[in-house]
């Protein structure tokens, strides 16, 4: 994979006029030639400023059209999102998610975007060709992407003995867990003092893990074991993307998952039922987890904790020799049963420019999909004592596989999710994964 900071330029603006007359037809509202409102929807709290900016800036340059935005939380995003599409109410526009869209196009909720004439080679290689749909018709335009590292708290790694450099070169493996269960061991304390590699540590009476635990992944782990299975040559399904057939029965899958929840018997990692309504993040932030493996787009929270001397080290090496990192992208989306389709469609363009991903970098809080806004996001977060390297080595040394992307991911989460629940809080073996497997296939026949 090529570096993802190369420097390109964007036009997008000169393609509003041809793009939008395309779509003319899709809808009934007044659109850019008249009397309009966009409604635009997002579920990152952390990113609403930097899109309300945004938001101004286009409104200030439209007579016709004027955008709002409204941030609605990730519980309550999609629910409201496809009760509205139910109802005639969703919002014009919104940011999209790769386990959602499949299901949108399936039940032709989304407009096409094929009449857009955009120039997709100013994105971070791969970003674009993933909403691309099975009909070979595009539905999004990329806004930003992710990869996932391991913040730490650097005070107490280094009052565990652990330098930077131990932090940043650790390595994985299922079978004894290598220098990275090592370290989660060494950074796990118990109430009375005593460390998780130290006679008499007492695993049910711990006060702070060594690794901090968001939930069971859902069959997807993207910030929770995903970076492993890749290590062993995993891959959650046959092809990607469009893939039909799921691996959840291969051992390879079985070995990391087992190997990981066994850091929860060993006391290294909170039990799952403890995590319920609590937020993995916060945890960190108070000083009860060490190490949390999580996704680029919550650098800003974890910065943003008071009296947290904060390191970010990049994922264990494993046995393949490297990394790995899921490469996951959003993009924006327009409904298909908006009466605003040239209004739309006018700000999904400017949401894709650099005009728009430039604001969101010098915000710091995610990676802007256009390269050299990816590049201009790396110097922001350097200005705020943030190095972002972690993440960006998987993208310059491509070490990243891509988010699975198929239908029924609704019903793939709906089978996943309990059966890996059941299997990290050791109610079932990591054999159960095979029926659970044999479920989620049946669904594509």
């Amino acid at each position: 994979m090529k570096n993802a900071f190369g420097t390109r330029a964007i036009g997008a603006t000169a393609l509003l006029g041809a793009s939008a007359l395309a779509l003319t037809a899709c809808g009934g509202g007044s659109g850019a030639g008249g009397d309009g409102v966009v409604d635009y929807w997002l579920w990152d709290a952390n990113q609403l400023p930097a899109y309300q900016q945004c938001a101004e800036e286009f409104n200030a340059s439209q007579e016709d059209v004027t955008v709002e935005v409204t941030q609605t939380g990730w519980d309550d995003y999609w629910s409201k999102i496809t009760n509205g599409m139910a109802a005639g109410t969703a919002p014009d526009v919104f940011t999209d998610h790769l386990s959602k869209y499949p299901d949108f196009v399936a039940t032709d909720q989304l407009l096409s975007l094929d009449d857009l004439e955009a120039d997709t080679s100013i994105y971070n290689e791969g970003l674009a060709d993933l909403w691309v749909g099975q009909d070979g018709s595009r539905y999004g335009l990329p806004k930003d992407w992710d990869t996932v590292a391991l913040f730490y708290n650097s005070a107490m790694a280094e009052e565990a003995g652990l330098t930077e450099d131990d932090m940043a070169n650790l390595d994985w493996n299922p079978d004894d867990g290598g220098s990275y269960e090592d370290a989660i061991a060494r950074l796990t304390v118990d109430e009375n003092g005593v460390r998780g590699d130290e006679d008499g540590f007492d695993k049910d009476s711990v006060a702070v893990y060594g690794l901090g635990l968001n939930s069971s992944g859902e069959g997807m782990g993207q910030t929770e074991w995903s970076y492993l299975t890749a290590t062993l040559g995993w891959t959650h399904t046959d092809e990607n993307p469009w893939g039909e057939h799921y691996n959840y029965d291969q051992p390879e899958f079985h070995e990391t998952f087992e190997w990981w929840a066994s850091l929860v018997e060993k006391g290294y990692m909170p039990p799952l039922e403890t995590t319920v309504g609590a937020s993995a993040a916060d945890n960190f932030g108070a000083a009860k987890t060490a190490i949390n493996s999580h996704g680029s787009w919550m650098i800003g929270q974890y910065a943003g904790y008071d009296g947290i001397d904060l390191g970010i080290a990049p994922t264990p090496i494993g046995p393949s020799g490297e990394r790995a990192s899921m490469f996951n992208g959003l993009a924006d989306s327009i409904w298909a049963g908006t009466e605003n389709p040239e209004g739309s469609l006018a700000w999904v363009e400017y949401l894709a420019s650099a005009a728009c991903q430039d604001v969101v970098a010098e915000h710091a809080v995610v990676f802007p999909a256009i390269s050299s806004s990816s590049e201009l996001a790396a110097e922001a977060f350097a200005e705020k004592g943030v190095d972002v390297s972690a993440f960006t080595t998987h993208v310059e040394e491509g070490t990243t596989f891509l988010f699975p992307i198929a239908e029924n991911a609704a019903k793939v989460v709906g089978i996943m999710k309990p059966a890996s629940d059941a299997v990290l809080t050791g109610g079932a073996p990591a054999s159960s994964f095979t029926d659970a497997n044999d479920q989620v296939n049946a669904l594509f026949e």
